[in-house]
This record gives structure tokens, sequence and C-alpha cells, in this order.
């Protein structure tokens, strides 16, 4: 059984940094698709960014370009999310979603098979 566990979320101001985490286990191929997805209240869940393990060029909402970064450890098997120049609308719920293959340029909540239970995180300005 595939399970995904982030971690990282905390509360933090304006302009400050977040490094959040993701665990996979029980994911038996050799290739993964790993990305970010985040939901604030009242709002759909939206795609922040994507990665593989198989040479895939990373990609990311226009809202985070330049400010956040994805990354993975494909020995250790996680994924990980450094957030720089936080905003109060980076507020939201942000889970950890894993599948075996990238399909094109598409951050879409459809693409993923495996979620994680999310980790929060809070920008206060």
């Amino acid at each position: 059984q595939v399970q995904l566990v982030e971690s990282g979320g905390n509360s933090v101001q304006a302009g400050g940094s977040l490094r959040l985490s993701c665990a996979v286990s029980g994911y038996t191929y050799s290739d993964i698709c790993m990305s970010w997805f985040r939901q604030a209240p009242g709002k759909e869940r939206e795609g922040v960014a994507r990665i593989s393990n198989y040479g895939v060029a990373a990609v990311y909402a226009d809202s985070v370009k330049g400010r956040f970064t994805i990354s993975e450890d494909n020995a250790k098997k996680m994924v990980y999310l450094q957030m720089n120049s936080l905003k109060p609308e980076d507020t939201a719920m942000y889970y950890c979603a894993a599948d075996r293959l990238c399909w094109g340029n598409r951050l879409s909540v459809g693409d993923f098979a495996y979620w994680g239970q999310g980790t929060h995180v809070t920008v206060s300005s």
C-alpha cells in the first residue's frame, strides 16, 4: 500500500521560508512523478509544483515561480518543497501527491492516484 506522509508545515510571517517534506513508502515502480498541491479554505485544490525521477523538467504554478523549489531524493524516497518569500495568499493545506508518470506540463488533481493527509502552512502579514 502506497503511503505519503507530509511534514514541515508551520506558521510564519510574510517574507519567511518553510521547507515541506514528503516521505513515500510502499511504492514499487522505479519511475515516479511527485507533486505538491494546496487547498485554501473555500477554494479548490490547486497544483503548486511537480517533479519526476526520470528526467521530466519540474513544473511550477505561475503563482509560486521564482519563490518555491521542488526537489526529490530518489534514494530516500522523499520530495521536498522549499518555499521562500512566503505571502499570506500561500496560506493553505499542502498535499503531497504521486503517480507513476507525469503528463505534459499539467498539474492536475486527476493525474495523481496517491495522496498524503496534508500539512498546514499559515503565513501572517
